[in-house]
């Protein structure tokens, strides 16, 4: 769980095809070029499948595989060398690219439950990230809202050719027509499955990569993304016009009295708690009606943002929040929670957002959308420079600081960074430019805070 950037403009991209069609290599080269992150589901079938053939489950019999899904964890990892696939604490990538393997993925996947213990994994994943995601059934099941469709083919002889190439550099010792068979029996298990067959959605862009080359297929994909992007950033900027922010509403003297009590109230506990420091508070305004931008470490820190502030806060929340423990429940309404439902429109929450800053309270956001465990700051996400730029208020960046676990006497610094304007960066418009103009530079000031 975590509180995020809730009206990012996350880009999800849904990439089927058949086996051997290089939908993996081609997904990567593209989401490093994007900058997007990329999600092997294909991967996830393969590490289920290698469990319980190390387990001696017989594939055939859904009954004997069902038992094990409970001791399986699956995570994907992003190192400098590319994703790693990492099965209850094993790195298992390169165990995992076998033609047994692959067959015994395309069996596995069949099997409702499997699907289903691996769909609420792909569909967070794509719920916080920019993200291109592959396999069989992403454009019909995991991801039917996807900004961008694709369907990646090509001829079970071209695709035979390419996975015995790829074989034979690992040493494995599979002919030619072995894995051309071995192809054609996926082909016709994927298709003919009754759980999520692999077909072309309706509005997916087929791609043809028989007489392309690597290289070539990189772009075709890469050129369909950024066209359907392009419409969708055109879109988005045409239903977010500028409209500044008129601080001429303050909230009333019986409100400020009571957050003032209970502010100080939680100052107190939280100093006893915590060995907490805050640094830059000299750049906090005076008045309300500004947005905070910090990393994200924990649940505590819209309340570590808020202590030495003296004008109420506001911040979304996803809504699972909300039904958490009811200590932590009235702790964040109090200081100015409201929930937000994943998946609604960016204009929505952009009003609710304008709303709350015209009342004179301020806002905070989490660019990066998710806590960082291990404190290194992430790439931010738009959302927080959409609403800058749109309500044209200075953003205030925060660096939360702390090593470790946050538990009792954790020594913890906060750090408020000088206010970044909109208009003093030459920014007075919401297209996409100056929308990455902001973000990367309150992301540089939030990184240059947390040291």
């Amino acid at each position: 769980m975590c509180i995020r950037d809730s009206f990012d403009m996350g880009i999800n991209v849904a990439l089927d095809g058949p086996s051997g069609a290089g939908k993996s290599t081609i997904a990567k080269a593209v989401a490093k070029k994007l900058e997007y992150v990329y999600v092997d589901t294909g991967a996830m079938y393969r590490s289920i499948a290698y469990y319980v053939i190390s387990k001696g489950a017989d594939l055939s019999d859904p009954e004997q595989i069902k038992p094990f899904l409970g001791e399986i964890s699956i995570k994907l990892c992003y190192t400098e060398a590319g994703q790693r696939v990492i099965l209850n604490d094993e790195d298992v990538s390169d165990k995992i690219r076998t033609p047994e393997i692959s067959m015994g993925a395309s069996k596995v996947s069949a099997i409702p439950e499997v699907r289903e213990f691996l769909l609420e994994l792909q569909k967070n994943i794509a719920k916080e990230n920019n993200i291109i995601m592959d396999g069989r059934d992403i454009g019909t099941v995991v991801l039917p809202n996807a900004d961008v469709k694709i369907f990646l083919t090509a001829a079970p002889e071209a695709r035979a050719e390419r996975r015995f190439k790829e074989l034979q550099e690992k040493g494995d010792k599979s002919t030619y027509d072995e894995v051309l068979q071995d192809i054609i029996q996926r082909d016709y298990n994927d298709t003919h499955r009754e759980i999520a067959p692999l077909k072309k959605a309706d509005d997916a862009v087929e791609v043809d990569s028989t007489e392309l080359t690597l290289e070539e297929s990189v772009e075709a994909i890469y050129n369909v993304i950024t066209d359907k992007t392009k419409k969708k950033e055109r879109k988005i900027k045409e239903i977010m016009p500028v409209r500044p922010v008129k601080k001429e509403h303050r909230l009333g003297h019986f409100h400020m009295f009571w957050y003032t009590v209970l502010r100080y109230i939680v100052i107190g506990l939280y100093h006893l708690y915590f060995n907490i420091t805050f640094e830059g508070t000299e750049n906090i305004p005076k008045d309300g009606g500004n947005i905070f931008a910090s990393n994200h470490r924990s649940y505590q820190d819209p309340v570590f943002i808020a202590l030495p502030t003296r004008v109420p806060l506001s911040y979304m929340a996803k809504e699972e929040l909300f039904h958490q423990n009811v200590f932590f429940t009235l702790l964040i309404k109090a200081f100015g929670a409201f929930p937000v439902t994943r998946g609604k429109g960016d204009t929505q929450v952009i009003d609710t957002s304008i709303e709350k800053l015209e009342k004179g309270r301020n806002l905070v956001i989490f660019p990066e959308g998710t806590r960082s465990k291990d404190g290194k700051v992430r790439k931010g996400k738009t959302g927080v420079a959409l609403v800058a730029a749109v309500a044209q208020v200075p953003v205030v960046p925060v660096g939360i600081n702390f090593e470790g676990k946050l538990k009792f006497r954790k020594r913890v610094v906060v750090r408020f960074g000088k206010p970044i304007v909109p208009g003093e960066i030459g920014v007075t418009a919401t297209d996409p430019h100056s929308l990455r103009t902001i973000k990367n530079e309150i992301m540089k000031n939030i990184t240059e805070l947390v040291h």
